[in-house]
């Protein structure tokens, strides 16, 4: 069975950069290049006129910026996947605040592209709708560094936290990122989406669905994604099953 190939616009003012990506692109299956843009108002003219399934944006461009233009793009009833390109990095926590999928460092690694429009494939137009109502009233994303640049999770997507020594490991849908939150504040600016089950451990809550007692009596949280069966210290298992009388929904 074919499959139609994910149609793409590359946005940044170089033209030597646009080739470069452009490059990388052809040598991907599934993917084809619609066209290119220089600028940000050039990059929404051909959003609107192409209608691509993936952006690949610059973020410093004359006149309105990438990151401008990502912010007008968000608001569209159909938007692109977001994907910026950009030789600075500190720009990532903006990054997740317009919804983008990922964030790349230039120069642009064909094994960190070809990751990050996997990512992009995955996030359709209904499901990029959705994912933006359902972070209007706060970010949903979180911008971690690896040795691939910056990635934006989706907070939606974390099973569960783990912390190891000083770092923390966030598993979520596309597997497993080490990062330099710590627990404690991960907690704090994301009460919506984690759950403190143990010293140790956060969890998502769209992912809990029963708490029970394993044969050692020792109180187990059972995951509904795949049957994940995580601790749960004596200290925070009251307040665990208060949170799930007050959640799920009653026989």
């Amino acid at each position: 069975m074919t499959t139609t190939p994910q149609r793409i616009l590359i946005a940044d003012d170089e033209p030597l950069a646009r080739q470069r990506i452009q490059r990388l692109i052809e040598a991907l299956p599934d993917y084809k290049v619609c066209g290119e843009a220089a600028d940000g108002n050039d990059t929404l003219r051909k959003v609107a006129e192409l209608e691509p399934d993936i952006l690949l944006l610059d973020i410093r461009m004359p006149g309105m910026d990438g990151m401008e233009a990502a912010e007008r793009i968000s608001q569209l009833n159909n938007p692109p996947a977001v994907i910026f390109c950009t030789a600075y990095d500190h720009y990532a926590i903006k990054a997740f605040e317009v919804r983008a999928v990922a964030y790349l460092l230039k120069p642009v690694r064909r094994e960190a592209l070809a990751d990050a429009l996997a990512r992009a494939g995955k996030v359709n137009r209904v499901q990029f709708q959705a994912l933006t109502r359902s972070t209007d009233a706060g970010s949903g994303q979180l911008a971690v560094r690896t040795h691939r640049g910056t990635e934006l999770i989706d907070l939606a997507d974390v099973r569960y936290c783990e912390a190891d020594q000083k770092y923390v490991t966030l598993y979520h849908s596309r597997g497993e990122t080490v990062c330099d939150y710590t627990l404690k504040e991960l907690e704090q600016a994301y009460p919506d989406f984690l759950l403190r089950i143990h010293r140790h451990t956060l969890v998502g809550v769209r992912f809990i669905q029963a708490l029970r007692r394993n044969g050692d009596g020792q109180s187990v949280l059972i995951l509904n994604d795949s049957g994940s069966v995580l601790p749960v210290s004596r200290r925070h298992a009251s307040y665990v099953r208060q949170w799930l009388q007050e959640h799920q929904p009653s026989p």
